[in-house]
């Protein structure tokens, strides 16, 4: 799309999504951060469906254009099924504005995910669509798409907008676990709530645990606890939750940062356990599959971060298994930062992987890192996923467990696709997670 022709639709489409806010006044819960925004936004829209009417944004509709689409109606499916064209940007601004005039039954609740590629990003998504809850999620020592930011420092900063803009009356839902994001509660008029594992933090996780039934992971359990002084009945002390279909503790806390929002929209402790029990975790994020050869599979393709990726080699790494098996592709957007983060990721898997593939020029650093505690025999280093298929399923064996995972330009679920078992072996899979 040519620079003035997406200009002049970022404007109108904005102008549109504008006059849906002004007419049905929805609530607009905004998250942002760079670890865990699609499944905290996944998570927030299992707990409120059962009591509001809801529209979450599918995949990484998160700047000036993906917000306009979810607030103007359900492109999604349409926009990622090659749908970014001249035509199909006429049809969304003919539809949405006749919309306006004609839509019934507009949802109570949007929940939008806000991002930052250059700095000013949020600070636009929220002078335009202003929140009433705002989630940060995770920013982590090493944050994604660093390279058009001084540093870690201002990849903060512009995330800091989303709480910076929020009103006394509402709400700032912060991680208590990462201190930069809760630091935010400097910069915000608004009440918060912090989650996390952290003993200070409001709405808190323990007693993380693994389910599995013999080597085939199946979910996680733990508990959320909410305390304070003079709540009512049902909004303190604590209940269990449980995640089938997906690993880790970012569903963890996916979940603990969704029960923020329920509580700050007076949801109780047993309604959100209710509500959670139909969170399942997005594809492409720590999801179970059946794999070839009896082994099963950890798919975290979706995209990869330094603090993404140490989240999903911590599951394999506690998980039980014959041999633990890492196929790690590059991690992208990490400007002068690449090398140092892929090398910390090559000691973290050299500690405990027994087998280690790398994908990608940038994965050359996990390699070598990895060195210094593997032997190299296992280590196997690819251009290209399309190049590393094959071999993954020539070094599968029964009983492994393998986690795939790298940035979306490493297209690292060619080889999930490659390595997946047949039909019948995952709907087999899928019934034993629905019961």
């Amino acid at each position: 799309m040519k620079e003035a022709l997406k200009k002049i639709i970022i404007w109108k489409l904005g102008l549109i999504a504008r006059m849906y806010l002004w007419r049905f006044k929805p609530m607009i819960i905004a998250v942002t951060g760079n670890v865990g925004k699609t499944s905290t936004k996944e998570a927030i829209t299992a707990v409120l469906s059962g009591a509001r009417t809801v529209r979450s944004g599918k995949g990484n509709l998160n700047n000036e254009l993906g917000v306009p689409l979810v607030i103007t109606g359900d492109w999604t499916d349409e926009y990622y099924e090659g749908g970014n064209t001249f035509w199909f940007w006429t049809r969304v601004l003919f539809f949405s504005f006749s919309g306006w005039f004609f839509t019934r039954n507009y949802p109570d609740v949007l929940i939008l995910e806000y991002g930052a590629d250059r700095p000013g990003d949020i600070k636009k998504l929220v002078q335009k669509f202003s929140p009433r809850i705002g989630v940060v999620t995770a920013i982590g020592e090493t944050p994604v798409h660093v390279e058009f930011f001084s540093g870690p420092e201002g990849v903060a900063a512009e995330k800091a907008r989303l709480v910076e803009a929020l009103k006394p009356i509402d709400y700032a839902i912060l991680n208590c676990d990462d201190d930069i994001v809760l630091n935010m509660k400097k910069k915000t008029r608004a009440k918060v709530l912090t989650f996390g594992f952290s003993e200070g933090a409001g709405i808190r996780i323990s007693n993380f645990n693994y389910k599995t039934e013999g080597y085939m992971p199946v979910g996680a359990s733990f508990k959320i606890h909410y305390g304070g002084e003079h709540l009512p009945a049902g909004r303190q002390g604590f209940v269990p939750v449980n995640i089938n279909g997906s690993l880790g503790r970012s569903q963890a806390y996916a979940a603990s940062a969704a029960a923020a929002v329920g509580i700050a929209l007076g949801m109780n402790l047993v309604q959100i356990s209710d509500s959670l029990s139909h969170y399942a975790g997005p594809k492409g994020r720590l999801k179970i599959l059946a794999g070839i050869k009896n082994s099963w599979l950890i798919d975290d393709t979706y995209n990869a971060s330094p603090a993404s990726t140490h989240l999903a080699l911590d599951a394999l790494k506690e998980l039980p298994a014959k041999r633990r098996v890492a196929v790690l592709g590059d991690m992208l957007e990490l400007g002068k930062y690449t090398i140092q983060a892929h090398q910390a990721i090559g000691d973290l898997a050299g500690g405990f992987a027994d087998v280690l593939v790398c994908v990608g020029a940038r994965s050359k650093f996990i390699a070598d890192s990895a060195a210094n505690q593997m032997r190299k025999e296992n280590i196997h280093l690819f251009e290209t996923s399309e190049l590393a298929k094959n071999k993954v399923q020539e070094l599968i064996r029964e009983g492994d467990l393998i986690l795939i995972k790298g940035s979306q330009g490493m297209r690292m679920e060619m080889i999930v696709e490659e390595i997946m078992a047949e039909p019948q072996r995952k709907k087999e899979l899928l019934v034993r997670q629905s019961k």
